[in-house]
């Protein structure tokens, strides 16, 4: 093979692996429609909170389940929707965004939602027929949205339709902020001003986000995110390796979506892995054996705070079984809410110990993994010999199950 060849197949598996490391992104929610995978029915629900006035719509679910990726796709799924006001590449309305921090006050919030709609075309204000070119932001006309009041009766003046997305709201934690962002989505409704906010957030119910201000609920649409199904998981597999010219065979997109236990982080990071080394192996089908070349490098590449909290919970001198539990409970049968019970983890655990287990063997080890020092990597609920148990880190579980089967607790696939 001449030099000439050998660099012509390095370039082709380089653009390859390029394609691959586009369309799947562990480590950033998508942005690109295209790639956006199943959520059909929560596609509906936020459509429908911002083509009606007065409405507004609450995204909650746990970590990891893609509320922020469906929050930044929706400009692409409205782009020019049943208004004949907008094409594909001018869409009618606008869309600003932020992410809240512990500190973030109410101002804080709405200076950023302000600077972030840009204005760069011609726009309508108020009640003029004139009409005027206009540039910068949305900020330099409101400098000092202070109160649910001021963003009221700025946004009235404005004939642009409006969408402000208030991204982890569960991190709010000054006084009297979150009773500020529901006020000013009751006036909002109340006024039918032409404008819907979308609150995301962390949480098992829209309660836990709102506390007290459950009043607002008639004016929102709420929209439960829960962990997305295997066919959900394999859509995103087959659209992303689709978008890089490859495939994967049912083996691979199966353990795929095993192993993601309903979150596309897992589905992106795993088929990132196992493309590039379809890649490297000079295929364009994803096979199981790229499957385990990924899950290996998933476990060596893990975020520094999974693994320490992995350490943290199974620590031990030889002989206890703290690594053996936490991989049983990480395969155990979950409600939606991710919560297992005690009986739930005999099967796994039996499996694993190739012999029966019962709950007294292992009792000590849950009721030791809700405690600080094993890092609280469970959280409980529920009345003595009622409890109920989950991760209180989603996105630990996979890990668990992949570690599991790095140490041979849980067999390859073949």
């Amino acid at each position: 093979m001449s030099e000439n060849d050998s660099l012509a197949i390095l370039m082709a598996m380089a653009r390859k692996k390029a394609a691959i490391s586009s369309a799947f992104t562990p480590s950033a929610p998508i942005d690109n429609a295209t790639l956006f995978s199943g959520r059909t029915r929560q596609i509906g629900q936020l459509t429908n909170a911002v083509f009606q006035k007065g409405q507004h719509a609450i995204l909650y679910g746990e970590r990891g389940v893609g509320k922020t990726s469906l929050a930044r796709v929706l400009k692409d799924f409205l782009k020019g929707i049943g208004t004949g006001q907008g094409s594909s590449d001018t869409p009618w309305f606008l869309i600003g965004s932020t992410n809240c921090e512990g500190a973030s006050t109410f101002q804080s919030i709405w200076t950023a939602l302000f600077r972030d709609i840009k204005y760069n075309r011609q726009l309508l204000m108020g009640f003029s027929s004139q009409k005027k070119e206009e540039t910068g932001c949305l900020l330099d006309y409101c400098p000092e949205p202070k109160t649910a009041e001021d963003i009221r009766q700025f946004l009235e003046e404005l004939a642009q339709p409006l969408i402000f997305v208030i991204d982890e709201f569960d991190q709010l934690r000054k006084q009297g902020v979150r009773k500020a962002v529901a006020d000013t989505i009751k006036t909002l409704s109340d006024r039918a001003v032409n404008a819907t906010i979308i609150v995301v957030g962390v949480a098992d119910s829209v309660t836990e986000l709102l506390a007290e201000h459950v009043s607002i609920e008639r004016a929102l649409v709420q929209i439960q995110m829960p962990r997305m199904s295997p066919d959900e998981l394999k859509e995103i597999v087959d659209k992303g390796l689709k978008s890089a010219e490859m495939t994967a065979d049912d083996g691979a997109r199966g353990r795929i979506a095993d192993l993601s236990q309903g979150l596309p982080h897992y589905t992106h990071l795993l088929t990132l892995h196992a493309g590039q080394s379809a890649v490297d192996n000079d295929r364009i089908e994803v096979t199981l054996d790229d499957v385990e070349v990924a899950i290996n490098l998933a476990v060596e590449q893990a975020q520094q705070s999974i693994v320490r909290g992995y350490i943290t919970a199974t620590i031990s001198r030889r002989g206890n079984l703290y690594s053996q539990v936490l991989t049983a409970c990480a395969r155990t049968e979950k409600d939606e809410l991710g919560y297992f019970s005690a009986s739930s983890v005999r099967d796994p655990m039996s499996k694993i110990m190739g012999k029966d287990y019962d709950i007294p063997a292992f009792s000590q080890h849950l009721k030791e993994f809700c405690t600080k020092e094993r890092g609280n990597i469970l959280q409980r609920t529920g009345f003595p010999r009622r409890y109920r148990f989950r991760f209180t880190n989603p996105l630990m579980e996979p890990y668990v199950v992949m570690k599991g089967i790095t140490k041979g607790f849980i067999p390859q696939a073949g």
